[in-house]
């Protein structure tokens, strides 16, 4: 049951970012928000109520870092990538996600790989994140702290 529940929310969604209420494009909505639903395996549970505003909270500001961030690397990058003497200093970095569930460590990962110059190219089993950075040496410095807030903002949003 809560797979109808989550591919009935999934197809809203959908069906509000599309517009479009046709059969085909109804059909269609079904078929993916029944595959998303089957690739995130929802969680039996519920939500207890006096969480909802701590996690929204969380999310709001979550999603408020993240533009920040995805705009800040993105001033950043583009001011080395246009600096004749170009200075990177690439390399990959492991960062501990630190997440106890794989929805939280897989937004850990898209946060880092959304914003411009770094990207997650592998999570190992334990959760560390290899990401490649432009440069290596001051990512690992920024990242360590973005992540601890990252882990705090999704804990409260996921647990």
């Amino acid at each position: 049951m809560h797979y109808v529940r989550t591919i009935f929310i999934l197809l809203v969604i959908y069906l509000a970012l599309t517009g479009n209420l046709q059969l085909s494009n109804i059909v269609l909505g079904v078929l993916v928000a029944g595959l998303a639903a089957l690739l995130l395996r929802p969680q039996r549970g519920r939500m207890e109520p006096r969480r909802l505003p701590a996690a929204i909270w969380a999310m709001v500001r979550y999603i408020a870092i993240l533009i920040a961030d995805v705009v800040k690397s993105g001033i950043t990058v583009a001011r080395i990538v246009l600096d004749p003497a170009l200075p990177i200093r690439p390399g990959i970095i492991a960062i501990g996600s630190g997440c106890d569930s794989e929805l939280g460590a897989a937004l850990s990962a898209h946060a880092l790989s959304i914003t411009p110059g770094e990207l997650v190219i592998g999570i190992d089993e334990e959760g560390v994140m290899y990401t490649h950075c432009l440069d290596a040496t001051r990512s690992a410095e920024y990242v360590a702290e973005a992540q601890a807030m990252r882990q705090d903002l999704l804990s409260k949003i996921f647990v």
